[in-house]
């Protein structure tokens, strides 16, 4: 196959962010503008907020990630960007702008799934990596997983029937005062804290399901919080903290394990933000080492989003002659594996 340049761009929640990537696994630029800083005030992302802030960031981000790259605009041979799942004003600022890129120059236009985009990260991060493999994919959006069966051929297995995991995190978080983004902080502080200090719920269906549910433990947190504060006692963040991520991680690493068991599949790669997570690292390394199982994470800054991984899902659809037409819409409810 010939060599394919790839200019890729992601802005479907709070980061603006453009790559340079070739034939899907080698980057030569990945340069991501984060607003952090600006939501952190909010104690959340303001859709608004964000959809302004992508539309001054991404002139700036793509002229910089040419630079990086050392290619000019010349040199590309197709724009990817992301279309679904986020937030549409946010996923509409970086979708108009790939969509007058590509008409200017003339190349094709790749719409991607920002879900398929963290999945593909592990391609970035694992040159030899290919399907099938089972790959665990869980964010503040989003928590599936999903048998990898060939390039853009996914079975979804489990999802969460309410909250994702790191949305779970944010809202606790919040609610023992540590802030946004709740992810990151929580597992700071649960290194000081006691991880069976307390015994959260974990969501138990009697189908045969690898489904999740975080709404349970994310409502138990808060009851025990509540009470804590009606009778006046102390509470001990770290503690609660540590409980609490215990009580994800456990059920995320019994579930994928689990499947990888049904499928008689020897891989499992994790995808997203909350990939990044040391104690959900750790449960998952042990668990495959016990059974054999090839566990594989992203660097951190791949777990994050990122267009690198835009990039990379959208060599792998073009190659297969999936090119988006100019009429392309921004869907925010796009599913896993819908074209």
């Amino acid at each position: 196959m010939s060599k394919k340049i790839i200019l890729a761009i992601e802005s479907s929640c709070d980061e603006t962010s453009a790559a340079i990537v070739v034939n899907g696994r080698e980057v030569l630029s990945n340069v991501i503008a984060s607003q952090i800083d600006i939501h952190t005030k909010f104690g959340g992302v303001v859709p608004e907020v964000a959809s302004r802030q992508h539309i001054e960031a991404i002139n700036a981000v793509v002229t910089e990630a040419l630079s990086e790259a050392k290619v000019t605009l010349d040199d590309i041979d197709a724009v990817g960007v992301t279309y679904g799942p986020g937030l549409v004003g946010a996923l509409l600022v970086g979708l108009q702008y790939a969509k007058g890129l590509a008409y200017s120059l003339g190349v094709p236009l790749v719409g991607v799934n920002h879900i398929e985009g963290h999945i593909c990260a592990n391609f970035i991060e694992h040159k030899d990596l290919k399907p099938p493999f089972v790959c665990l994919v869980v964010s503040g959006g989003h928590t599936f997983i999903v048998h990898m069966k060939d390039y853009g051929d996914f079975e979804i297995l489990g999802e969460t029937r309410d909250d994702a995991a790191g949305e779970a995190f944010d809202k606790v978080a919040r609610a023992i005062g540590l802030g946004y983004p709740g992810g990151p902080k929580i597992d700071k502080i649960s290194k000081e804290g006691n991880e069976n200090a307390m015994k959260f719920p974990k969501a138990n269906f009697h189908d045969d399901t690898l489904d999740f549910s975080f709404s349970g433990v994310k409502s138990a947190v808060l009851n025990y919080l509540n009470k804590m504060n009606m009778s006046g006692e102390d509470i001990n963040k770290a503690d609660v903290a540590a409980s609490f991520q215990k009580a994800v991680v456990e059920v995320l690493t019994d579930n994928v394990i689990e499947t990888c068991k049904r499928r008689k599949v020897d891989k499992i790669a994790i995808a997203g933000g909350v990939a990044s997570n040391s104690a959900l690292r750790k449960s998952l390394m042990e668990a495959g080492d016990k059974l054999g199982i090839d566990v594989l994470f992203p660097s951190m800054i791949l777990c994050t989003d990122n267009a690198a991984m835009i990039g990379s899902a959208a060599y792998y659809e073009l190659i297969r002659g999936n090119i988006a037409s100019l009429d392309l819409n921004a869907k925010p409810n796009l599913r896993l594996g819908e074209r």
